[in-house]
């Protein structure tokens, strides 16, 4: 058992392959206690699931605090209404609900990259900056979150705009890159594409660029031709974990 972080809201981020969770100490931005990762089962249906959060929850001290969970696909109070990358038995399901009662914790649910977002603004790259910060997520898709003025507009799913009659993510994700072997110089070109798009919608005052790529943002984002400033993601990893356990509290206040 862990003897730390009790205290503490707790955020989990569910993946395809990994669940991983940790207690947050939101004065800092940062896990209270050592994070905890177990394999996502398989089958990946919510019930599955929801058994892994309670046994990853019990490696840590007990605790009143708020959970808060990470999900890839759209969130509406609690109630998950899509699912591209993970089980079909989640479209519908009040996963508020069933990870409450599952594991005895008040349990919010929100969508992962809205997550990463709310980290980045609130402890990471964004940190201060008011008016409109876009966050995307460069990964097998692109993920995306809009925070005004620190507060979440969520579910906002830009990576599905349309650019010349593709989904932007098809042409400009991460793995678009991989699958076509694309040099930086071109992949730079269709992220132009995609973030000009951005531009012209929403006028941001910035945007932050996350995913693992990130680690790699001073190969493409230099060659980007927009107008708006856009910096590198700078909590990486911890980013949803860190966003879960802030969009939990808050949802709690």
């Amino acid at each position: 058992m862990s003897t730390q972080g009790s205290g503490h809201p707790f955020g989990i981020d569910f993946g395809g392959s990994g669940i991983k969770g940790a207690p947050v100490d939101l004065a800092k931005g940062d896990f209270a206690a050592e994070r905890v990762r177990i394999d996502t089962p398989t089958p990946s249906t919510p019930t599955a699931v929801a058994k892994v959060f309670a046994e990853l929850l019990g490696k840590f001290d007990d605790s009143n605090a708020p959970v808060g969970v990470t999900v890839p696909g759209i969130v509406k109070r609690g109630v998950v209404h899509s699912a591209a990358n993970i089980d079909k038995h989640w479209i519908d399901e009040d996963a508020d609900r069933l990870f409450t009662e599952a594991t005895g914790r008040d349990v919010h649910v929100v969508n992962d990259a809205d997550a990463a977002g709310l980290a980045e603004v609130r402890y990471g790259a964004a940190k201060g900056r008011r008016g409109l910060v876009i966050v995307t997520t460069l990964g097998t898709g692109i993920g995306s979150a809009l925070v005004y003025d620190g507060v979440l507009v969520p579910n906002s799913e830009l990576g599905h705009l349309e650019i010349h009659g593709h989904d932007a993510e098809k042409r400009a994700a991460s793995s678009a890159r991989e699958r076509e072997d694309l040099s930086w110089k071109d992949w730079a070109g269709r992220l132009t594409k995609f973030y000009s798009q951005l531009e012209k919608l929403f006028s941001p005052e910035l945007f932050v660029v996350g995913g693992g790529v990130s680690k790699k943002a001073d190969k493409f984002l230099p060659l980007l031709d927009i107008h708006t400033e856009i910096i590198p993601a700078q909590l990486r990893n911890a980013a949803g974990i860190v966003g879960a356990a802030i969009y939990a509290t808050e949802s709690n206040d």
